[in-house]
C-alpha cells in the first residue's frame, strides 16, 4: 500500500525510507523513483515535504557466494 509521509526537521530521503520500511536498501532508490524532483530539493528535505513511500518488492536480491575451498 502506497503511503504519503511528511518530512520532519533534518530529514533526508534515506531517513524517511528508514522510518517507512525499517531499512534503506533499495527503499531510498524506490522513493526517489516514485517522487520526481525530490532529489532536486537537496540533501536535507524542507520541513513538511510530502514523500510518497511506494510498495517494495519483498524478494531479496540474489547474492553470489564465493566458496574458498571448492
Amino acid at each position: 500500500m502506497t503511503e504519503i509521509l511528511r518530512s520532519t526537521t533534518g530529514d533526508t530521503v534515506d531517513l524517511v525510507a528508514l522510518r517507512a520500511y525499517s531499512r534503506t536498501d533499495r527503499a531510498t532508490e524506490a522513493m526517489l523513483a516514485a517522487n520526481p524532483g525530490l532529489a532536486a530539493l537537496g540533501v536535507v528535505l524542507p520541513l513538511g515535504t510530502a514523500v510518497t513511500a511506494p510498495d517494495l518488492d519483498v524478494e531479496a536480491p540474489a547474492i553470489d557466494l564465493v566458496k574458498l575451498w571448492d
